[in-house]
Parts: structure tokens; C-alpha cells; sequence
């Protein structure tokens, strides 16, 4: 196998946590590269770092690291920025033959038939739900959004869905890193060490440009 990893989401900011997660699904996956997207306006998520910002913490989060890239798709493009609309572009721009494959976490999984256009992601990309244990052995049918249920088929040799494009669904399970950003963000306004939560250059441009210091500690 090859291709190329999607890797989205607000990165506010991006952690140890999104890179092992990055890491361990190119790897398992064979793909060439994972793209990291930041979003700039992700319809669920509000009271962001400014997008450039986020842009520029992912950037040096990877700057030199072999098998990763980062694209500014979505700050490029106006309104919000839905998921499906960035498949759309990737494709567009790396061509139909090449296979994509698109990282999500498993909470926001759950959530997926909130998403634009859920059901066409699953014939754009095959679709890797990431996931730290404690956690389910496996996907089940009923987290499968109901509009999208009919066309999945279940491998229970490999533990995958196939869905009728061709394209499959599966669950993987990655390093327990007890990292969020919500935690991150916490610290940094509590004055607490964010040392070893981000990468070094990412600590040192939150402090640079006093990034969440005037976050609320609770959120």
C-alpha cells in the first residue's frame, strides 16, 4: 500500500499526542506522506488561536521530519472549513489514483453525522479512526452513521468495513499519550510547564507570541 494520509483539525495547538497519532498510521498504513491540515474556521470548534498561528505551530511542529507535509488548504479557502470539501481539492490536486486516507479521532467519529456531506467522504477516502486505549476492540455497524450504514459490508477476518466504493473503514489503535490540547492550553494559562507536551519549537512560539495565556483555565 501507499498514498497519502489526511491529517485535519484546529491544532490549537498541535501536540505530541497528533504526531505519534500521525506517525503510527503512516507507518501501519504504508503512505508516502500525512498531510497536516489546520483548519481555519472548523464549524464545531470556536474561540480559536488565530489560524496563522495554528498554521505556523504545525509547520515547525514537522519542519525537517521526513513523511510529513502541511498544507494550508482550508486557510486558504473561504468560510468554514468542512471536510469534505478539502477531500474534494486533494483529490483534484493529487489525482484520482491516488489513494487517500483520511485520520479522525474517534470522539469526533461519533459525531460524524453532524459533518457536511458525511456520507461522500466514505467514497472519496478510505478512513482510519484513531484511538487511544481504553477503548472498543473494534468499530460496530451502530457507530457507522444511519445514512451511511447500508453501504458498508463487514470483514470479520480483518476487522475492517468495505464500503461500496471500495474505499474502507477501520479502527486503529495508537500509543497512549494522555495529551490534549485543551490540557496544553490549561497549562499555559495556569503558568504551568507545557515542556514535553509540544514539541520544543512549538512551546517556545506560544511563549514568544503569548498564545492562551489569557485562556480560561476550566475550558
Amino acid at each position: 500500500m501507499s498514498g497519502i494520509g489526511i491529517f485535519g483539525g484546529a491544532f490549537n495547538p498541535i501536540h505530541l499526542g497528533h504526531l505519534r497519532a500521525a506517525e503510527e498510521v503512516r507507518e501501519a498504513e504504508g503512505l508516502d506522506e500525512v498531510w497536516l491540515v489546520p483548519a481555519a474556521l472548523p464549524p464545531h470548534k470556536h474561540g480559536l488561536a488565530a489560524a496563522e498561528h495554528r498554521l505556523r505551530m504545525v509547520e515547525l511542529a514537522v519542519a525537517g521530519v521526513p513523511g510529513f507535509r502541511v498544507s494550508r488548504l482550508e486557510l486558504d479557502r473561504p468560510g468554514p472549513s468542512y471536510t469534505v470539501d478539502t477531500l474534494r481539492a486533494l483529490q483534484a490536486e493529487t489525482g484520482a489514483a491516488t489513494r487517500l486516507v483520511f485520520v479522525v479521532g474517534l470522539d469526533a467519529f461519533r459525531d460524524f453525522h453532524t459533518w457536511k456531506e458525511h456520507t461522500a467522504i466514505f467514497a472519496l477516502c478510505d478512513v482510519v479512526v484513531v484511538t487511544r486505549p481504553p477503548a472498543p476492540a473494534r468499530l460496530t455497524i451502530e457507530e457507522i452513521p444511519l445514512a451511511a450504514r447500508e453501504a458498508f459490508w463487514y470483514d470479520s477476518g480483518s476487522g475492517v468495513f468495505h464500503h461500496q466504493s471500495g474505499h474502507v473503514l477501520k479502527l486503529q489503535h495508537i500509543t497512549a499519550l494522555d495529551i490534549s490540547a485543551a490540557r496544553v492550553r490549561a497549562s499555559v494559562a495556569a503558568g504551568r510547564s507545557i515542556r514535553f507536551l509540544v514539541p520544543p519549537p512549538v512551546e517556545a512560539y506560544i511563549a514568544a507570541h503569548r498564545l492562551y495565556h489569557e485562556e480560561d483555565a476550566r475550558r
